[in-house]
């Protein structure tokens, strides 16, 4: 009996030549990539002396389309799920239009005033500013050497 090694970084296993060059070409669509990173929107959030500010990528979108709740030290930011299915006597050879729901969830530091977060959605981000509570803002002053 002969024992074969299984080693992860070789593509090409020579027990099955090919067998991961069929998966990768599959997987590796543009039709299936593109489903798979676009199923969760990208997001950026950046932290100043005064607030934190999340900005969430989701163009094609309507504010009336987001729904951003707090509850306890969780801010949800969700959206529903819309299709048109209107065709217009049109014969679709390829049809990509439809947006597809999610959910993203972000804990909320101690620092957080959630009584005061403020959203707008303007150019296909939706902006989120949450104020620092005034207790956390970093205080900063000069110290003079004696």
């Amino acid at each position: 009996m002969t024992l074969v090694k299984f080693n992860p970084e070789k593509k090409n296993s020579s027990l099955l030549p090919g067998f991961n060059d069929i998966f990768e070409s599959v997987l590796g669509d543009t039709f299936f990539t593109d489903r798979r990173l676009s199923s969760v929107p990208a997001v950026n959030i950046s932290e100043s002396n005064e607030e934190y500010h999340i900005e969430l990528a989701a163009p094609g979108l309507k504010k009336d389309d987001f729904k951003v709740s707090v509850e306890r030290d969780m801010l949800t930011i969700s959206t529903g799920q819309h299709t048109e299915n209107n065709s217009d006597g049109k014969t679709y050879n390829r049809r990509e239009y439809s947006y597809s729901a999610f959910t993203r969830a972000f804990t909320l530091p101690e620092s957080a005033d959630i009584e005061r977060i403020q959203a707008a959605y303007t150019d296909g981000i939706l902006h989120l500013n949450i104020p620092k509570k005034e207790e956390a803002k970093a205080v900063s002053r000069q110290i003079e050497i004696q």
